[in-house]
């Protein structure tokens, strides 16, 4: 068979990972830092109460604006009843747990397939624990959000606990929740 006719060779899949994708994404991002770039984007409208609404949709990659979304993502935010809501959706710090139980996943099974490690499953809890009187300004040694987050994971895999742990804190949401950030807050009004 000549080279015109041959079949390309079947994509090397771990985890659900296509690792010829990944690799060939990470030579390109060696050859060129500039594609490495995103900026991610929400629009949020109050809608009542503790309940409002953010829509995701555009998004700027790879020195150009994403086509392939082609309706956004929307998510509901509100309190519970016992925070003054009516449980129109999960609570902001509630959206962070999964934030976070989302990336940190997501980066411990793209790394694994990097590294040819199966992941069979995965499953994870997620706790927060957050002392009202910070957010409602009755304390200022008292902080307004999380004091501490823990993460228990359960993996079906033959990789160690601390091989998947030392994965997933390459999590992007790992990072902006446990070191500080620059947050610049800005308000406009109609009047």
């Amino acid at each position: 068979m000549n080279a015109n006719n041959a079949s390309p060779a079947p994509a090397r899949v771990i985890n659900g990972v296509d690792t010829d994708a990944l690799f060939a994404t990470i030579d390109a991002v060696k050859a060129d830092p500039g594609l490495a770039e995103f900026q991610f984007r929400a629009d949020n409208r109050w809608l009542d109460g503790g309940h409002n609404r953010s829509t995701i949709k555009g998004f700027r990659g790879c020195r150009q604006e994403d086509q392939t979304r082609t309706a956004p993502f929307v998510m509901d935010a509100d309190e519970p009843p016992v925070l003054l809501g009516r449980d129109a959706g999960a609570n902001p710090v509630e959206y962070v747990l999964h934030a976070l139980a989302a990336c940190l996943t997501t980066t411990m099974v793209y790394h694994a397939a990097a590294r040819g490690i199966a992941i069979r499953g995965i499953e994870s809890r997620l706790e927060g624990d957050l002392d009202l009187r910070g957010f409602l300004g009755l304390d200022d040694t008292v902080r307004k959000g999380y004091r501490e987050v823990r993460v228990l994971f359960d993996v079906d895999s033959d990789a160690s606990p601390e091989v998947l742990r030392e994965l997933a804190k390459y999590s992007p949401v790992y990072d902006i929740v446990s070191n500080s950030l620059p947050v610049k807050v800005q308000v406009r009004t109609s009047a």
